[in-house]
């Protein structure tokens, strides 16, 4: 009877909250996965830096292939006009005053190529952005999956607590008419303090995956969260083909747009250092004043000579070795994004065939084999240890068909990450 009425109890101020939870939750994210998706674009820290890092990125591409900044030079030349007076600046005073003013210049080429290479690692900053997100969204995408499935199994466990609780009171009955043992009564009670001890759990994991969420918000970690209310809906089959999803993959991924642009910059870098071979220049024009006037001027080029062949042949290997370097890494990450694709469509199919036997066959034999079970512990054909059984049956289809819809959607989440955008 004391769990009866801790049940009730329990059940009631379920049903009051109920409204005030709704008007509540009206304002608070969670609910939906597009609004926690959004909030973490916005907010998310981790996010915002790679974004930033990206935008750096950007603004090294113009100075990359900017010339340097030219030099001034002054020279004053017999500041004493050979002693016959005392030392001075004075342009006009001094025997000649020369302006030099310089600028260097690399050989053909080698501007635009750094100027291309600062590029590629803007766009590989970029495709290391958008990788951060794909994986912040797969983040979101699963622990609004793992709150929805939490849920809903403490619904369960509810219900199946009041149920027990009923069982309970027909055993109580049957004993107190001495048509059943009393055994039958402390199994009763003892399922529903197992019950409750599961939801205890339950309540626990709640309060983790909310803080998880959480953070990824950038929210303090015990801020209130909606009810989660639906789950994304699973694309059809036709939407789920492996070739057409890794052709996406291909053009989509952005490990492997990142890649690429690595290969790229790697590959004009390897040019650079051939480059390397060739002179630099330094362009000069000099005007002379003397006394109060320009009296003549220079030109002068100076040209630097690449005399260091072997610290230049280095570079070239280093240069190869770079692009070689990053070859490997991009077929590597190919690899592996084609292995995750095909593991995550075969765990996606699985979790939708389980749902699918659990919904439409598993669900349906366990209620009628828990009908029939209580029928026959009533009329005295079958025993408590039974009918506990046809009971756990039940809740072990239902949850099998809550995990098959939480596997489907973390394998979902996780094919949309390969494939840098939604189904």
């Amino acid at each position: 009877m004391k769990y009866a009425l801790q049940t009730t109890a329990l059940a009631t101020l379920l049903i009051l909250a109920a409204p005030v939870r709704a008007l509540a939750d009206d304002a608070l994210p969670g609910a939906s996965v597009e609004s926690l998706l959004s909030l973490a674009k916005e907010h998310n820290p981790d996010y915002a830096s790679m974004r930033f890092e990206a935008q750096a990125a950007t603004e090294r591409i113009a100075p990359a292939g900017a010339l340097m900044d030219p030099k001034f030079r002054i020279e004053w030349m017999d500041i004493t006009k050979a002693g016959s007076q005392s030392a001075t600046l004075w342009p006009s005073e001094v025997g000649s005053t020369q302006y030099t003013l310089m600028q260097d210049l690399p050989w053909f080429g080698k501007r635009d190529l750094k100027k291309n290479i600062a590029a590629q690692e803007a766009q590989a900053s970029q495709g290391k952005a958008q990788g951060t997100w794909a994986e912040l969204a797969a983040k979101v995408k699963i622990t609004h999956a793992q709150r929805y499935y939490l849920y809903h199994t403490q619904k369960l466990t509810l219900e199946l607590l009041d149920l027990s609780t009923q069982l309970a009171k027909v055993a109580q009955v049957r004993y107190a008419g001495g048509l059943a043992m009393q055994q039958d009564a402390i199994r009763a009670q003892l399922e529903q303090t197992t019950m409750q001890t599961e939801l205890v759990a339950l309540q626990g994991e709640s309060r983790q995956a909310d803080a998880r969420l959480n953070a990824i918000l950038a929210r303090p970690g015990n801020a209130a969260l909606a009810v989660p209310e639906r789950l994304r809906p699973v694309p059809v089959a036709a939407r789920l083909d492996a070739d057409a999803l890794m052709a996406r993959v291909q053009q989509g991924n952005p490990q492997l747009f990142a890649e690429d642009s690595r290969i790229k910059s790697a590959e004009l870098g390897r040019e650079l250092s051939l480059k390397n071979r060739y002179p630099d220049f330094t362009l000069s024009i000099t005007p002379t004043q003397m006394q109060s006037r320009i009296s003549e001027w220079s030109l002068m080029l100076e040209v630097n000579i690449p005399l260091q062949q072997a610290s230049r042949r280095a570079e070239e290997r280093e240069a190869q070795a770079m692009l070689s370097a990053a070859q490997s890494r991009r077929a590597a990450t190919a690899n592996q994004v084609a292995s995750d694709l095909a593991e995550n469509l075969a765990g996606l199919d699985a979790a939708q065939r389980t749902e699918q036997l659990a919904t439409s066959s598993q669900l349906p034999q366990a209620e009628l084999t828990f009908q029939a079970a209580l029928a026959g512990y009533e009329n005295g054909k079958l025993d408590f240890a039974t009918l506990l059984d046809a009971q756990r049956q039940v809740r072990q289809a239902r949850q099998a068909q809550l995990k098959a819809q939480l596997e489907a959607q973390m394998r979902l989440a996780e094919i949309e990450k390969l494939i840098g955008e939604e189904l």
